[in-house]
């Protein structure tokens, strides 16, 4: 089954990972203050505007560091919020809402979970047809085909490497490359799945 690009997020760990049939060639990088998603070396080039973006960033807030995941350009407003102090729930909603679905040929929801550390974990998806925000208690996934409303999932991981690995083996078509997170007694560690 094909169900694109998706997260998985519980209190203490979480998960992206990339599949597409159209756009293959891609990894995440670590960067400074974000894992990103991009073109690998050998891919062609492209002016869309969806194949680019950071995934995760763990920010700063007045109640301690709150990671904020997901699969575009929306992660960054999400960020920048929760560093505001907005709440989570608001930071999604607002920025979800703002972005909007993404003006493809397929209408693709955008999806984005935040784990913060005092331990809530929330998760949303923006499609045509709905704005869907939650708090989880247990392991849950939204993809944006498929299984684009939020699920309980069974996620066998408790650190950051093993849910980067989980998400990458499950036997949702095309896996292109995964990112972890968890939440450790030092801050978040993250971890990244590319694939060989």
């Amino acid at each position: 089954m094909y169900v694109g690009r998706f997260v998985v997020v519980g209190p203490e760990v979480g998960a992206y990972r990339v599949s597409s049939r159209s756009f293959p060639n891609r990894e995440i990088t670590a960067r400074e203050e974000s894992l990103t998603v991009g073109p690998t070396e050998d891919a062609p080039e492209t002016d869309n505007p969806y194949v680019s973006y950071n995934c995760l960033r763990v920010v700063d807030t007045p109640t301690g560091e709150t990671a904020a995941f997901g699969n575009g350009s929306h992660v960054d407003p999400i960020a920048e919020k929760l560093e505001l102090g907005y709440p989570a729930r608001d930071a999604l909603a607002e920025s979800l809402l703002a972005l909007d679905y993404e003006k493809d040929d397929y209408d693709t929801p955008r999806i984005a979970a935040t784990i913060g550390g005092d331990g809530e974990a929330l998760i949303g998806t923006v499609r045509k047809d709905a704005l869907l925000i939650e708090t989880v208690d247990e392991p849950t996934l939204v993809a944006t085909y498929e299984k684009d409303t939020p699920e309980a999932f069974d996620l066998e991981a408790e650190s950051a490497e093993d849910a980067a690995q989980a998400v990458y083996d499950l036997e949702f078509e095309h896996a292109v490359c995964a990112a972890g997170i968890a939440r450790t007694d030092d801050g978040f560690e993250t971890a990244i799945e590319n694939g060989s």
